[in-house]
């Protein structure tokens, strides 16, 4: 929803007032979202909705405004999301692999963000290391807290709700790696893929990492293919929204190579723009209105520079662009063209 919906379906009189409040805050940028935030708390208040759901709207809006504090000095840094179970001990070859893969990734310039727990999460974050983690935990009875690595850290936030703990797991990540756990990992898991392939997620790398000889995500792969693909359930080129490995090193490599020359997405209006370090040859052009043609509406993915919206806001000026009008549908292939930038090797540059 755009700011002009999300202002249009506001009451006036709420309206109204939120916008003498903004004016008196001295607020200049993003002016009608800032109004629209208001109007909407002047709205729910003035319906006079129960205890609860006043409770749920204050914490809810409380613990995401602590997150984007907490994330924003590292905005631009690259980030990798980990999920795993809590309950796997330090023995056990995924705590290894976890660590392992962290610590490449740090090395590489990422930082890692985890659920702050223990098993899964303390081994990545003891890979990256307290100055690369970023811990967003959530308050349980049967868990003492953030783990040693990130507890008392600037870059911990606690949570209440799972809703805004997720959204906050998600939302500034660039890639994410889900190592084997129970209902919490396959629930992230399967979220993360429903983003993607509904396009409320922006295209990422999604790797699912096994330990070797012990194929847990191989099995869940093989139900997705033999029900889900099979039953209609699911297109067969949505199994292509994840890789699977047994090896941190391969891991690594499949979230380095996702950004080897693509650079992030935005639509302008019904358009996507697809931005890169490298832009197609003609001959690349071609290739992918052949391979691509489906995931075109209208038209044809043409070249373009940036847009006014784009020049705006600053947005990766730097960068070569390609734009087509999407049919919203196929976010798989858009995955696979995405992959196809990439074996154009482009500079290699973190996103922003």
């Amino acid at each position: 929803m755009g700011a002009i919906d999300m202002v249009e379906g506001v009451a006036d009189d709420s309206l109204d007032r939120a916008r003498r409040l903004v004016a008196e805050l001295g607020v200049t940028e993003n002016v009608r979202l800032a109004e629209a935030l208001l109007a909407e708390a002047i709205g729910l208040i003035t319906d006079e909705p129960g205890t609860l759901d006043l409770k749920i709207s204050v914490a809810a809006l409380t613990e995401m405004r602590d997150a984007y504090a907490m994330f924003e000095p590292y905005r631009d840094r690259r980030k990798v999301s980990i999920f795993g179970s809590a309950r796997t001990q330090r023995e056990d070859p995924l705590y290894d692999i976890a660590r392992r893969l962290a610590e490449d990734l740090a090395q590489r310039g990422w930082m890692t963000v985890t659920g702050a727990g223990p098993g899964i999460m303390h081994a990545a974050m003891e890979g990256a290391g307290r100055q690369h983690s970023i811990g967003v935990s959530i308050r349980l009875p049967f868990e003492s807290g953030a783990n040693s690595i990130i507890a008392g850290d600037a870059k911990h936030v606690s949570m209440k709700y799972f809703f805004t703990r997720k959204l906050m797991l998600i939302k500034e990540s660039h890639a994410f790696v889900c190592l084997p756990g129970g209902f919490g990992t396959l629930d992230e898991m399967f979220e993360l893929l429903t983003l993607t392939q509904t396009g409320k997620g922006m295209p990422v790398p999604i790797v699912l990492v096994d330990a070797p000889g012990d194929p847990y995500w191989r099995s869940i792969h093989d139900v997705v293919t033999e029900q889900l693909v099979r039953r209609g359930l699911v297109s067969a080129e949505d199994v292509g929204l994840y890789s699977i490995t047994d090896s941190h090193a391969e891991a690594c490599r499949i979230i380095e190579r996702f950004y080897a020359n693509y650079h992030s997405i935005r639509f302008v209006g019904e358009r996507l723009v697809v931005r890169m370090r490298a832009g197609p040859t003609d001959s690349q052009l071609r290739e992918l209105n052949d391979r691509f043609a489906h995931l075109v509406s209208s038209g044809s993915i043409e070249r373009t520079g940036p847009f006014k919206v784009e020049v705006r806001d600053d947005d990766a000026l730097g960068c070569d662009r390609i734009s087509f009008v999407f049919s919203k549908r196929g976010y798989g292939s858009l995955i696979e063209l995405i992959r196809t930038l990439n074996e154009w090797d482009g500079p290699s540059a973190q996103p922003s």
